[in-house]
Formats: structure tokens, C-alpha cells, sequence
């Protein structure tokens, strides 16, 4: 009877509940601009303004969702380290999204805008937030180097921590003003387009620029690896039972090392392409 009560039990570990609150919040936030963009449907710079908190809302949640699920995978050791890495995820990512909705409200650009000190420092603290996120991920992907055990499943969080800082890292590029702005400066100092203005011909919802290159079509490709690689390959141990070839642990592995290299070369061909130039249309075509 001692023997059995004394008997370690193990649970699932649970969803970090800062991040969990996170997603919550960008998923209400998601709601509110979706019907805001409809019945209040404020241009700013050519496109309907409520758009972009929308976006950046649905992205965040993801985000959050995930990173909330990597710390799972933290040693017990870890844990207090990873509580720290959600705080300031949360408080970065309440400075992000008050900055980007409160532009709305005053009708104006969030991202690039120096044009008063006021902006400036906006501006300031949404790249000193969007940092900050960037290196607590790094170092997450540092921590879970050697976590999970299956090698399959290892070796797409692994890729997917890389490729998605990489992602994350084109954003940087966007920062730099253009020849444009350089000799005639209107108080915008960077752009997600390349070689053509930012408030030109889009696609849909998306936005990504149809005459010239644009930074976003990386940042956004890149940085979904965080989700689609490990999606994969859980998407592969579920089809073990069905699909015999991958039964094998090995085989799963190569599978998610392929598919890892191919994300990978994708993500460096879409920044080449932006930065020469060249429309996503184009690149598709």
C-alpha cells in the first residue's frame, strides 16, 4: 500500500496561462477591428486601416498559442526561465498592438513613422518590443535544442526555431529608409515594399505589393515555421498506423529534414525576390 502511494505521478504539463491570455485577447481584438474594418473603414495610406491591428492580432494569437506550447517541452528545471520568457512575449506584445491600434485611432501610420517626436518614440518602442521577442525566442530554441526526444519531431522544432528567427529577422530590413525617402523625407523613414511606394497596388487582405518586391512575403513565410514544420510532423506520426513507410522513426526524420531544407531555401528565394524587386506575382508566375 506504502509502495503504491508513494508512487510518482507524472501529468501533462500545461499551456503557459500568461500566453494563453494572450491569445485570448488577440483573438477578442481579431473580432472587434474584423467588424471595425466594415463599419469603420478608415484609409490610411490607401488601405482599409483596421486591417492591420486585424492581421497583426490573428498572428500574435498564433504566435502566442505556439510559444505557449514549446515551454511545455521545458525541463522542470526551466520552468521559472520560461515563465520569464511569457512575461515578456505578453508585455512586448501589449506594446506592439497598443501602438498599431492607437496609429488607427489618430488616422495615422504606426510602423516607420518619425514624422514627430511623438511617432519617433512610438516607433522606438515597437522595434525595442518586436527585439525583445526576437531574442527570449532565441533563446527558447537555445533550451529546447535537445528536446523532444523523437528525432522526427526534434528536428522540426529545431528548423522551425531557426527558420522562423530568420523570418522574424527580415523584418529588420524593413527599417532602413529608401533612396526616396533619403531626398525627399515626409517623416517616413522605412518600408515593406521594395523599389515601389508601400501605399501602391496589393493583394487582397494581404497587401503584399503587385508592382514591386515586398519584405512581408518572407516575414510572414519564415516565420509560420515556427507552426508548420511541427504540424508536420505530428501530421506524420498520426499517418504511421495508415502509411507503413512512415513507421519508421528514421523515415519520418528524413521526411521533416527534407521538408525543413526545401522551407528553409523557400524563405531565402522569397527575401532575394523582394529585395531584388521582384512582386510575389511575379515570383509565382
Amino acid at each position: 500500500m506504502t509502495a503504491v502511494l508513494d508512487r510518482p505521478t507524472t501529468t501533462a504539463p500545461r499551456l503557459d496561462r500568461v500566453l494563453l491570455g494572450v491569445a485570448a485577447v488577440m483573438a477578442a481584438t481579431a473580432i472587434v477591428t474584423a467588424v471595425l474594418a466594415l463599419v469603420d473603414p478608415v484609409q490610411i495610406a490607401g488601405r482599409n486601416g483596421w486591417l492591420k491591428p486585424l492581421k497583426f492580432s490573428i498572428s500574435i494569437a498564433v504566435y502566442a498559442l505556439t510559444i505557449a506550447w514549446l515551454l511545455t517541452l521545458l525541463p522542470a528545471r526551466r520552468q521559472r526561465l520560461g515563465r520569464g520568457i511569457a512575461w515578456v512575449i505578453a508585455i512586448a506584445m501589449a506594446v506592439e498592438m497598443a501602438a498599431i491600434v492607437g496609429a488607427v485611432v489618430l488616422g495615422t501610420t504606426s510602423h516607420f513613422n518619425v514624422s514627430t517626436p511623438f511617432h519617433t518614440a512610438v516607433w522606438a518602442s515597437m522595434g525595442t518590443a518586436i527585439a525583445a521577442v526576437w531574442l527570449v525566442t532565441a533563446v527558447l530554441a537555445v533550451l529546447l535544442w535537445r528536446a523532444p526526444d523523437d528525432p522526427a519531431r526534434r528536428l522540426a522544432i529545431r528548423a522551425g526555431l531557426v527558420v522562423g528567427l530568420a523570418g522574424m529577422a527580415v523584418a529588420f530590413l524593413m527599417t532602413s529608409p529608401t533612396p526616396g525617402q533619403l531626398s525627399d523625407f515626409q517623416g517616413i523613414a522605412g518600408a515593406h515594399a521594395v523599389g515601389v511606394p508601400d501605399d501602391g497596388p496589393g493583394l487582397p487582405l494581404l497587401g503584399w505589393s503587385t508592382t514591386g518586391g515586398d519584405l512581408r512575403v518572407p516575414h510572414f513565410v519564415g516565420m509560420h515555421a515556427l507552426q508548420a514544420l511541427p504540424l508536420l510532423a505530428f501530421g506524420l506520426e498520426a499517418l504511421r498506423r495508415r502509411v507503413p513507410a512512415l513507421a519508421s522513426a528514421g523515415a519520418r526524420f528524413r521526411v521533416v529534414a527534407v521538408a525543413s531544407a526545401g522551407y528553409a531555401v523557400l524563405t531565402g528565394l522569397l527575401t532575394w525576390q523582394a529585395l531584388a524587386g521582384i512582386p510575389v506575382t511575379g515570383f509565382l508566375g
